[in-house]
């Protein structure tokens, strides 16, 4: 796991990630993952394409989570408040 990429959900993260948490964490994956920090100008438009994609995933994967605790089960969003 790339280290620079932070846990989004609460309780680590106190309040709701913010778009510009879930597009940071969604760029270090997709560097992590092609291998290139900066694409060349011919791979730039699938890199960024990626990076769209998984930033939409993080978006509904933090939505839909349950976070357990005192209250009985919240969705990430809930727990945030």
């Amino acid at each position: 796991m790339c280290r620079s990429i932070k846990t989004l959900r609460p309780p680590v993260l106190p309040e709701e990630a913010t778009s510009e948490d879930i597009h940071a964490a969604a760029l270090q994956y997709v560097r992590k993952v092609s291998g290139f920090r900066a694409p060349a100008a011919h791979n730039r438009e699938v890199f960024d394409e990626a990076v769209d994609a998984v930033a939409e995933a993080t978006r509904k994967l933090l939505a839909g989570l349950e976070v357990r605790g005192a209250g009985g089960a919240r969705t990430a969003r809930e727990a945030a408040r």
